[in-house]
This record gives structure tokens, sequence and C-alpha cells, in this order.
């Protein structure tokens, strides 16, 4: 009996095969905001290390000589230099697998006397800037039928933090947008999840806007104060490669929640006392915590 026929037919389902395997060991491809430092430089290094084909962004990537992986230019205030760089990625590779929006800066100042036009820069940095990767990578996505994004939010925003208002407003509404996001997207197979981390000992707090009091400012002691406790609390953090690993983790869960939450435990219990403890309880351990009276 002739086999020709299937010996063709195991030669085509071997190739077939091996094309499939070659594939899956490029990893996935994972673009990541704000990666040449920090928190998104250790995620970065983590996906590398795990043979993921990683694309990171940089205001100037010129100036990192060490990095592995590969930085690309990108300004997230500016939606053209965002379509290129994601175009560019597409250029490379056949697809976004995860988005990781993790650029940000930070913002302190009592509500009263902070500046609107750093206001303005904040909310366009730390919301409208991963709203435009998001639309960017999109369209990819939906057309692989598969995807996630990770957005990084901020413990500050599942609560209102004195003197930290503008920015648990921001990351607040970059995770309820990730609620609303995930709704959206399960037509098309695409996950999208946040993580709530805590304190990251990083240098973030050396770039963080702090609002300049008005003379005479009656927060000057209580801000002041604060001040200083904030930047203690981030020297004390979490390492950034310890938040990168939950990170990862979250990447490779084929149904992720809605949020996960990581960094110094008690800060990670805030979270959930805010949730389940009555509002004025809450309050009056943040007053207490915060050492406002």
């Amino acid at each position: 009996m002739c086999n020709c026929g299937l010996g063709n037919f195991k030669i085509t389902i071997v190739s077939w095969l091996g094309k499939r395997q070659r594939m899956a060991s490029k990893g996935k491809v994972v673009f990541i905001t704000g990666a040449s430092q920090g928190l998104g430089r250790a995620i970065g290094e983590i996906c590398y290390a795990k043979g993921m084909r990683v694309y990171g962004t940089s205001r100037n990537p010129d100036r990192i000589k060490d990095c592995p992986f590969t930085l690309i230019p990108m300004e997230v205030t500016d939606t053209d230099s965002v379509s290129a760089a994601v175009l560019r990625v597409l250029e490379l590779e056949d697809s976004i697998d995860v988005l990781i929006n993790n650029a940000g800066i930070g913002i302190t100042g009592p509500l009263e006397e902070i500046d609107l036009i750093e206001v303005q820069r904040h909310f366009n940095t730390n919301f409208a800037g991963p709203l435009r990767l998001i639309q960017a990578v999109l369209p990819c996505m939906r057309s692989k039928g598969s995807g996630m994004i990770i957005n990084i939010t901020s413990v500050a925003g599942t609560m209102g933090l004195p003197f930290r208002g503008v920015y648990s407003a921001v990351k607040s509404g970059l995770l309820q947008s990730t609620e609303a996001l995930r709704m959206e997207l399960r037509p098309f197979g695409i996950k999208a999840t946040a993580l709530i981390p805590g304190d990251i000992n990083t240098n973030m707090a050396a770039g963080r806007y702090h609002a300049p009091l008005i003379v005479d400012s009656p927060y000057a002691e209580q801000y002041n104060r604060l001040i200083q406790s904030i930047n203690e609390d981030v020297s004390s953090g979490s390492s950034p490669e310890k938040i990168a690993k939950c990170v990862y983790q979250i990447m490779n869960k084929s149904n992720p929640k809605p949020f996960y939450t990581a960094g110094p435990g008690f800060q990670q219990l805030a979270v959930y006392l805010k949730r389940f403890l009555p509002s004025r309880v809450f309050e009056r351990l943040m007053v207490a915590f915060q050492k406002l009276d």
C-alpha cells in the first residue's frame, strides 16, 4: 500500500507543530511605559529574563546605556508620540500581547492652594497618558482576539489622602476606568486589570511636584510634617523587584481579577478596611494615622 500521502501529511503536521513551538518560544510581546528606571525597569527585566519580547518607553532612551530590553522614545502626554511608539513596536513584532501602563508622576499640596496648571498636567500624564496607550493598542489586540492591559494605580486611588487629593483623584479615575474597560472588552477576548501597590522604594519622590505654600499658609505645619512622612514611607517601601514579580504573575493569569494589591501589608489592609468599615470610622483612623488632629 502506498503511504506517500500519509507521509506528506506527517511532514506537514511536524512542520506546523515546529512553527507553533518556535512562535511559542518567542514569548509574549510586552509593552511597558516608563521603563527606564524604578518599577517599569524591574518589570521589563523580569519579563526579559523569562524569555518575553520586551519594549519599554522612556522620554530619553539614549541616556540609558545598560538596559537589557529595547527602549523606545515616547512622551505619554503627546498623542503623536504615543502613536509612533506603538507603530514602532508593531513594525518589529506582529502584535502587542500585554500593555503595562506604569509611567506616572507624583503631586502633593493642599487642595485650596495647589496650582491648577499643575493639576491639569498631572491628569494629562497619569490619566490621559494611559488612555492614549489603551486607545493606540486596542485595535491590534482586537484584531488578534486577545491581549491584556495592566494599569498601575495606587493605594491612594482607593481613598482620599490628605495633601495628596489630586493624586488620589487621578489614580481613582484610572482604577475605576479599568473596571469599566474590563466590561467593554469582554466581547473581544481582551483582559484588563489594575495593580494597586503601596509605597515602592524608587526615586519617584525626587521627581514629585510639591505645591509651594502661600505666605502664612494655615496648612504649613501639617503639610511640611506630612511631606517628611511621605518620603520616609517611600524609602521603607517594597522593592521594585518584589512588585514586578506580582505584575509578572498577573500577566500569566488566564482570567485576572478586577484588581490586585501589593506592597506593605498595612497599606494593603487599608484598601479592604476602606471597603468594609463605616466611612466615618475609616476617616477617624486615617486622621489618627496621619496625625492631623
